[in-house]
Parts: C-alpha cells; structure tokens; sequence
C-alpha cells in the first residue's frame, strides 16, 4: 500500500487537473502557463449574434460585480466593479497613447472576464460590440436595449441612464480622478460614431507595421466607440465607470487579433512605441478621421486639441502616485514590459499576452 504521504501528493495533483484554468493561472510575470488546449478556447462573438439567454447570462454577472464588495479597497473602490475602474484611472498616464495600449487592455478586458466567473458564476466568453454595424446610429443599437441591453441614453441636465439593468447603479469614481457619487451617465453622439465605420476599421487592418497599427486604432476606432457614447465612456481616466467600455475595448482587441492573424510569424512578436506618453497634447496619430464632414453647427473634431474637444481635467491629484514603467529601460516598449493590474490579476509581461491563445490567455473571435 503506498505511503500515505504519496496518496495525499496524487490527491492534491489531480484536485490540480480538475480546477477551471481561470483558477490555477494565478502566477506571476516569470512563471510558465498551462499552454491553451482547443477545448479550453472560449470563443468570443459579437453581442449582435448572441440569443437573449446569453445576453441576460452577462449583464447578470455585470450586476453581480456592482453588488460585491471591493476586495482591493483601491482608491475610491466600493465593489469589484469599482475595482476596475480604480485601477484604469490609476494606470492612465501609461496605458494611453504609449505601447503597451492594446497589450494592456487585452490583459485588463481578460481579468474582467475571469472575475466575471470567479465571482458571479459566469460561464460564457466575454463578448465583445461589432461597432461597425452600428456606426453613425449608436442611438438605435440593440446593445441599448433596456432589456437585454446596457440600458440607453442619459436624459435631463444629469445625463443619467433611465433604463436597463445598471439604471440604479451608483458609481463613486469619476469623472476622471474624482471620487464623487453620480449615475452612469450617457451623451450619445451619432456624428462622433461615424469614425465607427468599416472603412476607418479596415484602413486599420491595412496597415503593414506594428506602430502604424497600434496608432490607427488608438484613434478613429477608439474614439468612435469613447466618444460615441459620451459623458463617462468619454473620459479617458474614468471610462470603465460605464460597463459599455469592456465591449469597446474587446472589440478593439478583436481588431488586433485579426491584424495579428494575417501575419502571425511575425505579428504575434511585433512591438514599439513610447512607455509614456502625454494625455493632453500628445499623440503621433490622428485621433479623429478628417474626412468626415461635420453636420451643420458642430464646431470641430471631438478630440483632445480640438476646437470641439471634450474638457477633461487630466492632472493627477497628489494623492494618487505616479504609476511605475517595469521592465523597459528607457522609453521604448518592449515584449518584456510589465503590464501592472494593482490586484485585478497577475501582472504579466507584454510577450505573455501577444497570442490569444498562447497559454494564459485562452480565447478566440468569431472573426
């Protein structure tokens, strides 16, 4: 009979096998993952394709989110939901207009999605919003559904969302650093969702080279989608106070995947850009598509710098510190930068998020 010792190793091991993925990945930056097996890939789609069950299935776990108390007690945080968006804002200074923009919200849309079913028994892939089908008539998108839906536009002078299931939410972040008790809150322009269109996305998947990529979808794409829906999802430190923002930015992420599929020996290595950049003045793209002709009475392209350009005060209060730059010396991004998540989940290094299906990561899209 084998010691008891080896029975308890055995029983330990398979207790191992048996977890869920999203429960033995917890390691962090230099450690191995589980390489992703194709039964593990959760395959994610376009919230226009899914059934009214899974819809409800998310915006349950959502709501779940919003009701469970902060585990990290970050700045302001009151729930989990809080949580994300405290460690956004935290973070805003090195996750815009820098290199590590996509790796880090590919990372950061993947931790939503794990505490989705870690603590609200989701079980479905994140989803993400086809916002070329809606672009330039974000008013009538089914994603605002009061349903099966994020409830639609504000209304009255707050610009509060009246309807769906986040309507009662009271989010204590923002606008930008603030800490400050208000409603979702919602100012939808149609014009802004024009940069939404298929063509703006594809001028994007055109492009030959990383740092032409990354620039192109950090602005027409990006800002339709920000912009689009106004107020909150505006803001580029507070955004993810509106749970339309994770859709957003799987979407954006989508677009990088197929970018990266068209040519993955060496797309799935290609890295660049700044590790910081300037929120206010700074951007080597354009952030808003020219050719798009203004309606009659608008004053100028909505975005920073522009004579129609959202007012945001983006400076740091003291109290907030500086987020640190790991593991670039200088100010290039590299595959070995350290994408920081201040508890949401392990940090991990840009290599280890460049494949969605490299290991930690374990998703796929349905284009």
């Amino acid at each position: 009979m084998a010691p008891l010792s080896s029975l308890l190793v055995s029983l330990l091991a398979a207790s191992a096998a048996a977890l869920p993925q999203d429960l033995v990945e917890r390691h962090g930056p230099g450690h191995h993952a589980p390489k992703c097996k194709p039964h593990q890939v959760r395959h994610r789609k376009s919230w226009h394709t899914l059934s009214n069950v899974e819809k409800k299935a998310y915006l349950d776990a959502e709501v779940c989110l919003m009701n469970k108390p902060s585990t990290l007690h970050l700045r302001g945080a009151r729930t989990i939901f809080d949580d994300f968006q405290s460690a956004h804002a935290t973070l805003t200074e090195i996750v815009h207009y820098a290199g590590q923009f996509l790796p880090f919200h590919r990372l950061f849309v993947w931790e939503h999605e794990q505490a989705l079913r870690r603590e609200c028994g989701y079980r479905g892939a994140h989803p993400y919003w086809n916002e070329t089908q809606d672009a330039g008539a974000f008013t009538t998108s089914i994603l605002l559904d009061p349903v099966y839906g994020f409830g639609g536009n504000g209304v009255g002078a707050s610009r509060c969302i009246a309807d769906g299931p986040f309507a009662n939410y009271t989010n204590a972040l923002g606008p930008g650093y603030a800490i400050n008790d208000h409603c979702i809150d919602r100012t939808i322009q149609d014009f802004v969702s024009w940069a939404a269109h298929k063509q703006y996305a594809d001028r994007c998947l055109a492009k030959s080279t990383w740092l032409d990529f990354w620039v192109c979808v950090e602005g027409a794409p990006h800002t339709a989608g920000h912009g689009g829906i106004g107020s909150q999802m505006s803001n580029p430190v507070s955004s993810p106070g509106d749970p339309i923002f994770y859709l957003h930015h799987a979407y954006l992420d989508m677009l990088w995947a197929k970018w990266q599929a068209q040519n993955p020996s060496v797309r799935l290595t290609e890295m660049g850009g700044k590790n910081l950049g300037d929120l206010a003045t700074e951007f080597p793209g354009e952030l808003f598509p020219t050719d798009i002709p203004p309606p009659p009475g608008f004053p100028g392209a909505p975005a920073p710098g522009g004579p129609g350009a959202p007012v945001f005060n983006l400076t740091r209060p003291w109290e907030v510190q500086a987020p640190a730059i790991l593991g670039d010396p200088g100010n290039t991004t590299t595959l070995n930068h350290v994408l920081q998540l201040l508890g949401l989940g392990p940090d991990r290094t840009i290599s280890q998020v460049m494949n969605t299906k490299g290991g930690y990561l374990c998703y796929d899209y349905d284009q």
